[in-house]
């Protein structure tokens, strides 16, 4: 709309500040604020589109950082009392990404404590409530990022996955989150042992797959990029998939129960791929042992050992524990760790195109918890089972390990009204198959018209 001069990058702007300032106190999506510079920056993507400059794709359009990545100038706290908040000196490489594509950085939104829990919830900037009822999460990591979504307060937002991070909120909230492939997307570091990876959250599958072409490309400076895809992400909505085998997993990979609403989403979605064609049948992969999730803790863990803290003496207890249990191993075992994860991996993703061709499970295994349940499991009993956060990942864990590409799509509401998401996985590099799944889903259900009611 911008391009075509419909809406002009000061409307857009003002717009999304203008909801921002009325819903954001009850909301704690967006907990930085650099509001004089999105004007300025405004002002100087509308004289460009005036003077008939050659535009970006995302000229104008404001998007929210999430707070565990830098912005040249902006602070980045990792949403912790730990970090300081002196504005950083370098952009990330998916914030220079972004702001390539034309995208102006409009605040930053709530993240818990350094990424590792499900919720948005942490001491420095308290807790983000979900839009569709106030006394739920609206996950995590990417927590404030979907909420800011899902109410209205911009039209995408970053978001960063390495566990679930896009998946879970974007289920929680109701909305659109699609999970790159290993390597898809440049990063300085592939965190947690290349589990890690940046993205974005929207209401539009063809705004997911915009965002996607945005983000990616081959990084001549990294160990390893994807594979080019064949066109552009944003060309492969309302493409024919084909006639695909679906796999259905309704059981959760970690051995805890389902609940029903979660698994009556997949359900909904599997009979909306048969409608269009698709063979769906019952599957029950080999996913990774549980010496494997052990490992991956183990790598966490002291990933979140090397971070530079500015007083380590002020994270959360659920933090201090990990710290604790890295300093309990040595070099020899996180190598033994890394090297599980990749062998078990192996095998893992080769039941994509030998046993199936993507596999359909519910987002999470719960339904969306209450605010300060999660929060509360992890700081009381750090070294506890935490079964609420890990009944959250149950489904999306194993596709950060594995590298898999993943999207969670927003097709079931529960008997309490709050969105319940279904996920789809495909194989390595496959988010074109994604993309055309989900359009195509998009198109039958039409949850983009859907808006938390007094969002609307």
């Amino acid at each position: 709309m911008i391009r075509t001069r419909e809406i002009s990058p000061v409307e857009a702007a003002e717009a999304y500040l203008a909801r921002i300032d009325k819903y954001n106190p009850e909301l704690n999506a967006v907990v930085w604020r650099n509001d004089q510079e999105v004007r300025a920056a405004a002002r100087r993507a509308e004289q460009e589109v005036m003077d008939g400059a050659d535009l970006a794709p995302f000229h104008g359009v404001p998007i929210p950082i999430k707070d565990l990545t830098s912005v040249k100038g902006q602070p980045n706290t990792c949403s912790s009392l730990a970090m300081s908040d002196a504005p950083q000196e370098t952009s990330d490489l998916c914030a220079q990404k972004l702001e390539q594509a034309g995208f102006i950085f409009m605040g930053r939104t709530n993240s818990p404590e350094l990424g590792p829990l499900t919720v948005s919830e942490n001491a420095r900037h308290g807790t983000t409530a979900n839009p569709w009822n106030h006394d739920y999460t609206p996950g995590g990591s990417s927590g404030g990022a979907a909420a800011a979504v899902a109410a209205g307060l911009a039209p995408v937002a970053h978001a960063s996955d390495g566990g679930g991070s896009i998946r879970v909120p974007s289920s929680a909230c109701g909305i659109v989150g699609l999970k790159p492939s290993r390597g898809r997307i440049p990063q300085e570091v592939f965190g947690w042992e290349h589990s890690t990876t940046e993205g974005a959250v929207a209401r539009h599958v063809e705004d997911a797959a915009a965002v996607l072409d945005a983000l990616s490309g081959p990084d001549l400076h990294s160990w390893y990029s994807a594979p080019a895809p064949e066109r552009p992400f944003a060309e492969e909505v309302g493409r024919d998939a084909g006639r695909l085998r679906i796999g259905l997993l309704l059981e959760a990979p970690t051995g805890l129960p389902v609940d029903a609403e979660c698994a009556a989403a997949a359900e909904k979605l599997a009979g909306v791929l048969e409608g269009l064609g698709h063979e769906v049948c019952p599957a029950s992969p080999v996913l990774y042992s549980r010496e494997a999730g052990e490992a991956f803790q183990m790598i966490i863990g002291a990933s979140l050992h090397a971070i530079e803290y500015e007083n380590v003496d002020l994270v959360d207890p659920f933090i201090r524990h990990r710290l604790d249990q890295a300093r309990q191993f040595h070099a020899g075992q996180y190598a033994q760790a890394a090297a599980r994860l990749q062998l078990e991996s192996r095998p893992l993703v080769a039941q994509w195109g030998r046993d199936f061709d993507v596999l359909l499970t519910p987002t999470m295994a719960c339904e969306t918890p209450r605010t300060g349940t999660v929060y509360h499991e992890a700081n009381t009993d750090p070294s506890g089972p935490r079964l609420t956060e890990m009944r959250m990942i149950s489904f999306t864990s194993f596709c950060n390990i594995s590298g898999l590409p993943a999207i969670s799509l927003p097709v079931h509401t529960s008997a309490t009204g709050l969105p319940v998401g279904a996920q789809l996985v495909a194989g390595p590099y496959q988010e074109a198959t994604l993309v055309r799944l989900a359009s195509a889903v998009e198109a039958v259900m039409d949850w983009t018209r859907t808006i938390a009611p007094q969002y609307a």
